[in-house]
């Protein structure tokens, strides 16, 4: 495992889930101040690739640069709110996500085992 390439792939994760973030962001706040501008974003957001957030902003900026600027500003500002929490809160995730994966498959093991009456049925007849 690599873990530079590891960090660098959920770096691009994150920053274009927060791209996203303040496109919605942006479309909420346009809906209430200019709904035609806000319609021509979600049309150019639903035909652009929003899953790679620099791609995205890359053919936003050839369009309509000031929209881009304020997609960029509302995603550092996202960043900046949310980046002292994250790790902490990631780590936790997982670790509580991981516990529940494990004690939801050790149940079902334990309940195979328990009520599965063709096993209990074949170790008595083999006796």
């Amino acid at each position: 495992m690599d873990r530079k390439q590891v960090a660098k792939a959920t770096t691009k994760v994150i920053s274009s889930y927060l791209t996203y973030q303040a496109v919605q962001t942006v479309l909420a706040q346009l809906m209430e101040t200019n709904p035609t501008l806000a319609r021509w974003l979600h049309s150019f957001s639903s035909r652009s690739i929003v899953q790679d957030g620099e791609v995205y902003l890359l053919a936003l900026l050839a369009e309509h640069q000031e929209l881009a600027f304020r997609i960029m500003t509302v995603r550092e500002h996202l960043v900046e709110e949310i980046m002292d929490d994250l790790p902490e809160m990631v780590s936790h995730d997982i670790k509580h996500k991981n516990t529940q994966h494990r004690k939801q498959q050790l149940e079902k093991l334990t309940q195979l085992s328990v009520s599965d009456p063709t096993s209990s049925h074949l170790e008595s007849s083999s006796e």
